[in-house]
C-alpha cells in the first residue's frame, strides 16, 4: 500500500483500514458532518448552511475514484439540494426522520450491502445506521451515543474537514490516493475541476 500522499494526525488501525478497504458507498449526513451544524436564518426567515470546500474536494475525488456518494438527511432543505447538485451527489434522500429505512432504501437503490457502506453522521438520529453499516465513522463534535457507534472518529469537526479526512481514509486503503491526487501533482495530468 503507497502510503506517500497519507498523513493523518494518528494512522488508523489495522482493523480500521480494512473496514475502509471494502466501502463501495459513502453515505453522509449533512447538519454537523458537512457542515458545522449552525443553523443561520437571513432576514426573511430562510436558513442559510455553510459547506468546507475541501470536503467537497474529498467527494470529488472519491466519485472519480468509482465511489459514489449519497446523502442521508432528517432535514429538508433548498440548499443542501443546491450543494448536492453542485457536487454531483448520486443519492439524495432528504426529509429521512427514519435513517433507517432511508438506507434499506439506498441500498437498495445502490444495489449494495451493508458491509459495503460507509457512514459518517454526528447524532443520535443517525445511530440507525452507523449501526447496520459497515464502517460507521463520526466528527469531534458529535454527540457521544453517536461516537460510541463509530468504528472511527475524524480529528477534524464537521463542516471543517472531517469528510475530507473520511474520503483520503478510504481511498489510502483502497490503495488509490495517489492516483486521485495525481492530476494535481504532476504536469502530464489534467484534474478534472469539477464544482468543489
Amino acid at each position: 500500500m503507497n502510503n506517500s500522499l497519507y498523513s493523518p494526525a494518528a494512522m488508523p488501525s489495522d482493523f480500521v483500514i480494512a473496514l475502509a478497504r471494502d466501502v463501495r458507498l459513502l453515505i453522509l449526513d449533512v447538519d454537523g458532518v458537512l457542515t458545522t451544524g449552525y443553523l443561520d436564518y437571513d432576514a426573511q426567515g430562510e436558513r442559510v448552511k455553510s459547506f468546507f470546500v475541501q470536503d467537497g474536494l474529498g467527494i470529488q475525488l472519491l466519485r472519480q475514484m468509482g465511489i459514489p456518494i449519497a446523502i442521508i438527511s432528517g432535514r429538508d432543505s433548498k440548499v443542501t439540494a443546491a450543494r448536492a447538485k453542485d457536487l454531483k451527489i448520486d443519492f439524495l434522500m432528504q426529509g429521512a426522520q427514519d435513517k433507517g429505512a432511508a438506507l434499506k432504501q439506498l441500498m437498495i437503490d445502490a444495489q449494495v450491502s451493508p458491509q459495503q457502506c460507509a457512514y459518517m453522521g454526528d447524532d443520535v438520529i443517525d445511530l440507525p445506521i452507523l449501526r447496520a453499516v459497515g464502517f460507521a465513522t463520526s466528527v469531534p463534535n458529535g454527540h457521544v451515543l453517536a461516537q460510541r457507534a463509530a468504528h472511527w472518529i475524524s480529528t477534524s469537526g464537521g463542516g471543517a474537514g472531517a469528510v475530507r479526512e473520511l474520503a483520503e481514509l478510504i481511498l489510502f486503503a483502497q490503495n488509490k490516493l495517489n492516483s486521485a491526487y495525481a492530476a494535481y501533482l504532476y504536469d502530464e495530468q489534467r484534474p478534472n475541476m469539477d464544482i468543489m
